[in-house]
């Protein structure tokens, strides 16, 4: 049954690009069952006797495989990654690991993806943010077994100095289940609550530094710690003034907010240091900058994780960066170049420039990655008042909805309006609430996704997969994946279910997609070549 369906996927490729992603010692003998001979009237007995020989020796698992992984290769020709590969939930370095083994793929950033990126270039901000995350959701997984950062310089300084702290909002959000709940004592919940407070707090400051010193980025009304009186527990936010639910900041001098003190100026240091020698995690993070950006147009579409920056009345918002103003295409290109000089710029202060532009992707209110008018921590763990967690979004999300604003970003980008869509990524559906995730009369589609378990209470489903070939568009919506051994045990696979979205008006062919351009410019140039030889300007060699 493999080799039928190994069969039947290989008659849209040529015999080179089969034998390309064939891999291993069976290239030759796959290849074989492959392109069976139809002149010969014994080829089928001639591909049993192959099989048969094959069982014989005690291969058979390891041809299975080898068909398996051609199967996978054939089926999907190019794989496309709306970011958000470390949005919270154990194993993003297998992921990692399983992508860098994928033979043709593309990643456009989430900021999930982004803050990840700054931490291995050195951004202390968000190396911050990453530790903070990954014990709010009872993930160092990834951290300590897949990076191999050893967080115990934190864990010690904050039994230290939060050792009579309660840290009751602090306490870690248990994600997957009750099984897990269970599983994590009550002494190892509370010394994560101690870590989780002391690197917030580490975090602010620093945020705080980067604000300062980058007023451009208008970010003044994230500046709390010094709008806080300490003596009788009030912070002011935006003019009002709200009772602190935790009014202990030990490490907090309200003459001097923002200033480290000692003690965590070497825990933030030690951790940088383990971020930078993380070979693993450099490895992944050159990936990403390899094979990712902010935005990728393909055959047609449009591609971006978060959203492109709006003003209320539809026009693009504009960011100022040295003196120049930047929007829409050109600010996506801008913040990219900014990225990429905050991990591979050699000159100190570029570098320092291009980390702090990456923090700003990861939370700054016009971040094309990040979509809100703030990330609202201090308020969520030190304000009772939920109306102050409220996280505003960009005027984005309501617009996308109007096919005028779908075809005002198509004319930025120079995409052609005809047959193509926008694919977003980033935002949730939420199914269960009746929400769907076609837009603009089907040309944006929001694809999260969804596979974090700690989405699929509010989703309803564990996200999508957008599905192009050459006759239309599929949307796969899948079911929350139980276990490996559910799977095995009962043969459940990943439930989904598949909707057709869009047929086109004739089948596409190769010369319609941007490989059949790269192909049809190569022949031009091979006819040029042959053209001058033949006319004596090229003599033979």
């Amino acid at each position: 049954r493999l080799i039928r369906l190994a069969r039947a996927l290989t008659y849209k490729y040529t015999r080179t690009q089969v034998r390309e992603a064939l891999s291993g010692h069976f290239t030759g003998l796959i290849e074989e069952l492959l392109y069976p001979r139809a002149e010969n009237p014994n080829s089928e007995t001639y591909c049993h006797n192959i099989v048969n020989s094959v069982i014989a020796v005690d291969q058979s698992e390891a041809v299975i495989v080898a068909l398996a992984k051609l199967i996978q290769r054939l089926a999907v020709a190019h794989l496309h990654v709306i970011g958000d590969i470390y949005d919270r939930g154990p194993g993003a370095h297998i992921i990692m690991d399983t992508l860098m083994d994928y033979h043709s793929l593309d990643i456009q950033w989430g900021n999930h993806d982004i803050v990840w990126m700054g931490a291995a270039a050195g951004s202390e901000a968000c190396i911050a943010n990453v530790v903070r995350l990954s014990l709010r959701y009872t993930n160092t997984e990834t951290l300590e077994n897949g990076y191999g950062i050893s967080l115990l310089p934190l864990a010690v300084f904050a039994m230290d100095v939060y050792r009579d702290d309660p840290c009751a909002q602090f306490m870690p959000k248990m994600t997957d289940d009750l099984v897990q709940q269970t599983a994590v004592p009550d002494d190892e919940q509370r010394l994560l609550a101690q870590m989780q407070k002391a690197i917030t707090i580490i975090q602010l400051k620093l945020e705080g530094q980067i604000i300062q010193r980058r007023p451009h980025y208008n970010m003044e009304d994230r500046l709390l710690l010094d709008k806080i009186d300490y003596e009788n527990g009030i912070v002011s936010i935006t003019g009002q003034s709200y009772d602190l639910i935790d009014n202990r900041f030990p490490t907090v001098d309200p003459e001097h907010p923002y200033q480290l003190t000692q003690q965590e100026t070497a825990v933030i240091t030690r951790l940088r240091n383990s971020f930078l020698s993380s070979q693993k995690l450099q490895q992944h993070v050159r990936f990403l900058y390899a094979k990712g950006g902010m935005y990728r147009v393909y055959n047609g579409n449009l591609l971006y994780h978060g959203c492109i920056s709006f003003e209320p009345d539809g026009a693009f918002s504009e960011l100022a960066i040295n003196n120049q103003r930047f929007k829409g295409k050109s600010y996506m290109d801008r913040v990219e170049r900014l990225a990429r000089q905050g991990y591979f710029a050699t000159d100190s202060d570029e570098r320092q420039y291009g980390q702090d532009a990456t923090w700003y992707l990861w939370s700054g209110a016009r971040s094309p990655l990040f979509g809100k008018d703030k990330i609202a921590t201090f308020e969520r763990y030190f304000v009772a008042d939920k109306a102050t967690h409220k996280e505003q979004q960009n005027p984005y999300y309501e617009l996308r909805d109007d096919e005028a604003t779908i075809d005002k970003i198509f004319h930025e980008f120079g995409v052609e309006q005809q047959m193509g869509c926008i694919v977003n990524g980033h935002v949730p559906v939420k199914v269960k609430k009746g929400q769907r995730p076609i837009k603009a009369n089907g040309r944006l589609l929001v694809i999260d996704g969804g596979m974090a378990k700690a989405y699929q209470s509010v989703t309803g489903i564990a996200g999508y997969t957008l599905i192009s070939n050459s006759r239309g568009l599929l949307l796969a919506e899948h079911k929350p994946f139980e276990s490996i051994v559910t799977a095995v045990h009962d043969e459940r696979d990943l439930e989904s279910q598949t909707e057709i979205i869009a047929t086109y008006p004739r089948q596409k062919h190769v010369r319609d997609t941007d490989r059949g351009q790269e192909i049809e410019q190569r022949i031009e140039a091979l006819r040029a070549l042959l053209d001058a030889y033949r006319a004596g300007f090229i003599k033979e060699e």
